[in-house]
């Protein structure tokens, strides 16, 4: 089904022009979102993930976001069939108003905040179409036996110094990982949503960047192998990771941490196969898959800003009224141009991540009838 358009006049308080604007960018979205919305089918997931960045909060002080952001950010989001969020704030208002535009087979499950310093007042969600994805029944924050804790060193270390269990700190994630069972088709998994600990680019920081991946996967493998174990059935579960890894490249630290403990980054979308020049590798998807049957049948990076938002002064102009007068952020990161402040500024309208999705087979029902025929 089409998103609902139908209050958006009302929502953009009968304002003729930018409702012509937000209609127009509505119907050039839809062309460029045509190929993947045309992969949609009864045989395959359409599974993405994107950080919605502050969603929606204002206290970075960039103004909120306008009404017609929120039709852009649901165009994208419907494409899918099932999205994991990050950044969605204490106020879920601005989620609730996706949801509204989204439709009524559209639901979500998301977590309370995380508190303290580092998890940012922050929650995360599963936003999902019920049409084609059902939820299992269980759904939990990912909470850290003693034995698995993040070790970080309560002093930095040099490059390849090694930490200490005794002497440096031992901590849970600094926002709790959230993990919920789903099923699509045929396939059964259990899905995990995450937006790791960023800190620095080097020194103690980064250490606990590595250590919360490392400890993620080996959470997550030891369960896998430990239900391999006991399962006398063979129905095995299937792990899925998705989210915001801070992952700096391929070939870091950080990759090899996620890549580790024999989890897979599908090859539709491993290394810069999606990404622009200049694009970060911050946000993965990552699997641990039991099930012989699975099969990722493609995958992509959506281009948030290709129709709305757009460089070039044309659009400069169009929102240079809802722009703040100088950047708030203050230091060597703010911008020093009005260029440099209208292309900052849009991140907090869209975000500063672009939707990473995968396409994966749900469709068993040929090998399961092979199979009870004998062959």
């Amino acid at each position: 089904m089409s998103n609902m358009y139908a209050g958006l006049a009302r929502d953009l308080a009968g304002d003729s022009l930018q409702i012509k604007r937000c209609s127009g960018r509505l119907l050039e979205m839809r062309k460029s979102l045509a190929d993947v919305r045309a992969r949609k089918s009864d045989g395959s997931l359409l599974l993405a993930t994107w950080n919605i960045r502050d969603f929606d909060s204002n206290k970075f002080g960039f103004g909120p976001r306008l009404p017609e952001t929120f039709y852009y950010i649901a165009e994208i989001i419907s494409c899918f069939d099932l999205v994991a969020v990050q950044e969605v704030n204490r106020d879920m208002s601005a989620l609730e108003k996706v949801m509204r535009i989204l439709g009524r087979e559209w639901q979500y499950i998301a977590t309370d905040v995380t508190e303290g310093p580092g998890g940012n007042q922050e929650r995360m969600a599963f936003l999902y179409n019920r049409e084609k994805v059902w939820f299992r029944g269980v759904a939990s924050d990912v909470v850290l036996p003693d034995t698995q804790l993040v070790v970080t060193p309560k002093n930095a270390k040099k490059p390849g110094e090694a930490v200490s269990i005794e002497t440096d700190a031992k901590q849970q994630f600094a926002r709790s990982p959230f993990l919920v069972t789903f099923q699509s088709g045929w396939f059964r998994f259990s899905l995990s949503t995450v937006h790791i600990y960023y800190g620095s680019d080097s020194g103690a920081q980064l250490i606990r960047r590595i250590g919360e991946i490392k400890a993620l996967v080996k959470f997550f493998a030891d369960r896998q192998d430990k239900e391999a174990d006991l399962d006398r059935l063979g129905a095995v579960e299937n792990y899925i990771l998705l989210g915001d890894f801070n992952v700096v490249s391929p070939q870091h630290e950080t990759m090899k941490a996620l890549k580790s403990e024999r989890f897979v980054v599908p090859d539709a979308i491993d290394g810069d196969k999606v990404r622009k020049k200049g694009q970060h590798f911050y946000d993965q998807i990552a699997v641990r898959v039991k099930d012989k049957r699975f099969k990722v049948t493609g995958g992509g990076m959506v281009d948030i800003f290709k129709d709305v938002f757009r460089d070039g002064p044309e659009d400069m102009k169009e929102y240079e009224e809802h722009l703040p007068k100088k950047d708030p952020e203050e230091g060597e990161f703010a911008a020093k141009t009005p260029e440099a402040l209208y292309r900052k500024w849009r991140t907090w309208q869209m975000s500063d991540h672009s939707p990473l999705w995968v396409e994966i087979s749900t469709d068993f029902a040929d090998d399961y009838l092979t199979r009870l025929r004998g062959e």
